[in-house]
């Protein structure tokens, strides 16, 4: 259970002040709403949120007072939390397995777009009112991304065809979805689905109501960022190559990209060994574990108890968790200055994504605080 202890200039202001011996997350309102509105102008269709992503009731209220009204839900739980934040909010169920009573359940929260990768899951749907969207998703072997979904989801586009003939068949308006993967920093991934797409339909013979082009979308890590706006263009025109002028509407479900930046992770060092290596109060089984599965980030500072930024030079380190499991380790060569000290806080920028959501208690560590700041930067 996390607390949220009121409102702050910056995270180090509130480092310098509280000296917190525990992680704590630090949200800024305005970079939340500032992204939701950049989405919302960027793209060229609807947005919605995934909400796996940090389903934080602060984050689904302020989601909305940025406008969006559409939310990819993966459980009857996102879907509780999304409408105690917005009683009349679009659910589309993107998880395409689901058992007999999700779908009930579902079906009663008024879900209006669902998703299939199997001809077993659309014969699940037979309960579902014919006004809703059933979007066939599927996979392709493109590169780009931190690791692929389509290990675990998605049809071959040979399948696709015929199951996006059978949801016209059941009487579902009919659409295609697909997921680049995770972190995708190759805007040309998109392309090649959306091109896919097209040929889908094309064989199938089905006119698409909407194309739902996924999440993926990168949240920068200081190195080979690509600009949210470079894959906006890049999905805007393959969709009008691929379909012409008369093609489907386009959907997104952002989830990383959409929370990422709004958020600032503060852990604190614990111990510092003779060889460099580092002991933090986080670790993978607390706000760091995306860090495992999808890489290094720069976007790293280390502040003195005093609030001093830390400006020696650069050095790969070995970085701990605070657990008794030596699995509680980060990925090597995450560098930090040369004058650390035991005490210092390490801020890591760019941590609204998958902390929250993947945080444990285990060993009575993890995220409990959430701090609201005026500004993320700053010192």
């Amino acid at each position: 259970m996390q607390t949220q202890s009121g409102v702050w200039a910056t995270p180090v202001d509130h480092l310098n002040r509280a000296q917190p011996d525990h992680p704590v997350l630090y949200l800024s309102p305005r970079v939340l709403q500032d992204t939701a509105h950049r989405f919302q102008d960027g793209f060229a269709g609807l947005v919605t949120y995934a909400v796996k992503a940090n389903p934080h009731p602060a984050v689904l209220d302020n989601l909305v007072a940025a406008g969006l009204r559409a939310f990819d839900v993966a459980s009857p739980a996102e879907m509780q939390a999304v409408r105690a934040a917005c009683r009349d909010a679009v659910l589309h169920y993107n998880n395409p397995v689901r058992s007999e009573d999700e779908i009930a359940l579902g079906v009663s929260a008024g879900v209006r777009s669902w998703s299939v990768d199997d001809a077993d899951e659309l014969a699940k749907l037979g309960e579902v009112p014919r006004t809703a969207e059933v979007a066939v998703r599927f996979k392709l072997p493109v590169p780009g991304a931190a690791y692929d979904f389509g290990a675990k989801f998605g049809a071959t586009p040979e399948d696709a065809v015929a199951l996006l003939r059978r949801v016209v068949q059941a009487g579902f308006t009919p659409s295609l979805t697909f997921h680049p993967g995770t972190q995708c920093e190759d805007a040309r991934a998109w392309a090649i689905y959306v091109g896919e797409a097209a040929r889908i339909a094309g064989t199938a013979g089905v006119r698409l109501a909407r194309l739902n082009v996924g999440g993926g979308f990168p949240v920068s890590r200081g190195f080979g960022d690509v600009a949210l706006e470079t894959v906006f263009d890049t999905i805007r025109s393959a969709a009008g190559d691929a379909f012409g002028p008369k093609g489907p509407a386009l959907i997104c479900e952002p989830g990383r990209a959409m929370v990422g930046d709004a958020f600032s992770l503060a852990t604190r060092i614990k111990a510092l060994r003779g060889d460099g290596t580092v002991f933090l109060n986080d670790g993978i089984y607390g706000g760091l574990t995306d860090m495992r599965d999808t890489g290094l980030t720069t976007r790293i500072r280390a502040i003195a108890p005093d609030g001093t930024v830390r400006t020696g030079d650069l050095r790969p380190r070995v970085i701990f968790g605070p657990t008794c499991d030596s699995l509680d380790r980060l990925p090597d060569g995450l560098c930090l200055p040369a004058d650390l000290g035991a005490g210092d806080y390490v801020l890591f920028d760019g941590m609204g994504a998958y902390s929250l959501a993947l945080n444990t208690g285990f060993n009575g560590y993890g995220l409990r605080e959430i701090a609201t700041v005026l500004s993320l930067s700053g010192h």
